[in-house]
C-alpha cells in the first residue's frame, strides 16, 4: 500500500465508447433535459400562480418537480459536457461534491414520495380531519425534516466515502460519480462503506417504501367501501399516478445499490442511473399533470387566454 501512488482525478467511462454515438447521444439528452427543465418550471409556476393549486397536494408536488429539477443537474449537465467535449476526467473534490449532491437529492425524493403518500392517506382516510391534520405549518415541517435526513444521509455518506483509498484503476464505470461504481476501484477496505449503504438504505429506503405501502393498504381499503363509481374512479387515478412513480424510482435505485455480487461490466449498471437521473425527472410531472383533471384545467385556461391573446393581436 505504501508503495502504490494515490489517484487525484477519475476518468468516467460515460454511456458509450463508440465515437459516432457521442453526438447523437449528446443532442437526445439535451432535448430531455430541455424538456424536464421547462416542464419542472411549468409545474412549479402554475402552482404559485394558481390560487386553487395552493393546496397540500400541489405543494409537495411543486417539491417534488423543484427536487427534480435539483437532482437531474447534478448529473446530465456533466455528462453533455463529457458527450460533447469527450473529457471524463474529473478530480476526487469534484466527484466527492457530485456524491454529495446526488445523494441528498436522491434520498430527498424517496423521503417526499413517503410524505406525499401520507397526505393521500389522510386526505382519503381522513377527509374530515384533513385540514387540521395537513395544516400549512405540518407542510413546512414535514418537507424541512426531508430535507435535514437528506442532507445527513448525504453527509454520511460522502464522509465516509473521503476516507477512501483510490490507488488503481481510476476509470469510474458510469457517466457520473457514484458510490457502488467508486467502490469497485477503491483498494483500502470499503466493508463499512457498504455496510453503510445496507443499514441506511434498510432505515431509509424500505422503511420508507413500507409506510408508503402501509398507506395505500389503508387508501385501497376505504377506496373500495365508496359506493359511488365516478368517486372511485377519480380516486384512483390519483393514487395510481402517486404509485407509478413511486415503483420506478424505487425500482431502479434498489437494481444500482442492491445487487450484491452483481459484476461492474453488467450494461444494466449503466442504464439504471440513467433512468432514475435523467427519464424519471421528465416523466415525473407528466405522470401527475397529465391524470390530473387540475392540471388539465389550468392548462387548458393558460392555453385558452394565450389564443385570445393572439386573436386579438391579429
Amino acid at each position: 500500500m505504501g508503495n502504490q501512488t494515490m489517484l487525484k482525478e477519475f476518468f468516467l467511462s460515460g454511456l458509450s465508447d463508440l465515437p459516432a454515438l457521442q453526438f447523437p447521444l449528446f443532442l437526445f439528452f439535451l432535448l430531455i433535459y430541455l424538456l424536464t427543465l421547462i416542464w419542472n418550471l411549468l409545474i412549479i409556476v402554475l402552482i404559485v400562480t394558481e390560487s386553487h393549486l395552493r393546496v397540500p397536494m400541489y405543494f409537495f408536488i411543486g417539491n417534488l418537480a423543484g427536487l427534480d429539477l435539483c437532482f437531474s443537474s447534478v448529473t446530465v449537465p456533466r455528462m453533455l459536457f463529457d458527450l460533447l467535449t469527450k473529457r471524463r476526467n474529473i478530480t476526487i473534490t469534484a466527484c466527492m461534491t457530485q456524491v454529495f449532491f446526488f445523494l441528498f437529492f436522491a434520498a430527498a425524493e424517496a423521503l417526499l414520495l413517503t410524505v406525499m403518500s401520507y397526505d393521500r392517506y389522510t386526505a382519503i382516510c381522513r377527509p374530515l380531519h384533513y385540514v387540521q391534520i395537513m395544516s400549512w405549518t405540518v407542510c413546512v415541517q414535514l418537507t424541512s425534516i426531508v430535507w435535514c435526513l437528506s442532507f445527513s444521509n448525504a453527509l454520511v455518506h460522502t464522509f465516509c466515502a473521503f476516507k477512501v483509498q483510490f490507488c488503481g484503476s481510476n476509470i469510474i464505470e458510469s457517466f457520473f460519480c457514484d458510490l457502488p461504481q467508486l467502490f469497485w476501484i477503491a483498494c483500502s477496505d470499503v466493508y463499512i462503506n457498504i455496510l453503510l449503504i445496507f443499514i441506511v438504505g434498510a432505515i431509509l429506503g424500505v422503511g420508507s417504501l413500507t409506510m408508503t405501502f402501509l398507506s395505500y393498504i389503508s387508501i385501497f381499503n376505504t377506496v373500495l367501501k365508496i359506493q359511488v363509481p365516478g368517486n372511485r374512479s377519480k380516486v384512483f387515478s390519483t393514487c395510481t399516478s402517486h404509485l407509478t412513480v413511486v415503483f420506478m424510482y424505487y425500482g431502479f435505485i434498489f437494481l444500482n445499490y442492491f445487487q450484491p455480487g452483481a459484476s461492474h461490466d453488467f450494461p444494466g449498471d449503466k442504464m439504471a442511473p440513467v433512468f432514475y437521473t435523467v427519464i424519471i425527472p421528465l416523466l415525473n410531472p407528466l405522470i401527475y399533470s397529465l391524470r390530473n383533471r387540475d392540471f388539465k384545467r389550468v392548462f387548458q385556461d393558460v392555453f385558452g387566454k394565450i389564443n385570445h391573446i393572439q386573436e386579438i393581436r391579429s
